[in-house]
């Protein structure tokens, strides 16, 4: 069944084509990729879905509802959640804290938003740094803090925009973990990721942009072997003759 449809989506800013034509489904339990080289428009795709901007052109439908213009915190009670690829939590305030601001989406108390937000540290393993101040985490803490506050919402569906950028290799491997774990708790993903171990590891199906237009789609072993994607990521002279 199909959480998220994407039709004929396209953002200009001015005279510039940020995403173009775009077209994409995601279905429930599933976990798609999406890549391409910088400045192909994949964070401007998942700011149309999230609600960051509105559309040009196109309808964007989740859970069967147009939700083109919708604000992000409309969409989150819905059940659309996302992370941002610029961490940026209350440094001066606890583990907790920030995650119970999430909480708030859904908790009708101060004390019900705590429950859910340590709740969801429990899920992550990272209830042992709740009262720990969000701005002495490390990289890795932090990228986990922000999945963290977005669980904290209760999402059906979860936008991850590059949470593994500055990682290192083990911590990579880690988040990959915690990803799939997510969807095996019956949260549907949809994820931007530069680290090509990784996205291969995890996504069930790859969307391919370059110039903000799809250029493929298919399994990590198909786009793996995709003339195009070889030529978007690595140029002319790397594609099969």
């Amino acid at each position: 069944m199909q959480i998220l449809k994407v039709n004929g989506m396209t953002k200009d800013f001015g005279g510039l084509r940020a995403v173009d034509n775009l077209e994409l489904t995601i279905e429930k339990g599933q976990i798609l990729g999406l890549i391409g080289p910088n400045g192909a428009g994949k964070s401007t795709a998942f700011n149309c879905i999230a609600g960051v901007f509105a559309p040009t052109s196109g309808t964007i439908v989740f859970n069967g509802e147009t939700i083109n213009g919708k604000r992000p915190w409309d969409l989150c009670k819905k059940g659309l959640a996302r992370t941002f690829q610029i961490v940026k939590p209350f440094a001066s305030k606890s583990v907790l804290y920030n995650v119970t601001v999430g909480s708030f989406a859904r908790a009708g108390s101060r004390r019900d938003a705590e429950e859910k937000a340590l709740k969801v540290l429990e899920e992550l393993n990272f209830a042992d740094k709740k009262d720990i101040r969000a701005g002495n985490l490390t990289i890795a803490d932090r990228k986990r803090l922000e999945i963290a506050r977005a669980l904290a919402t209760e999402p059906q569906l979860l936008l991850l925009d590059e949470v593994m950028a500055g990682l290192r290799p083990s911590e990579v491997d880690e988040m990959v973990r915690i990803i799939k774990q997510l969807r095996d708790s019956g949260i549907t993903i949809f994820v931007i990721e530069h680290i090509m171990r990784a996205i291969m590891a995890l996504s069930d199906l790859i969307v391919v942009i370059q110039f903000g237009r799809k250029i493929a789609e298919g399994t990590p072993d198909q786009i793996a072997t995709d003339e195009n994607v070889i030529k978007a990521y690595l140029g002319e002279d790397y594609a099969v003759s």
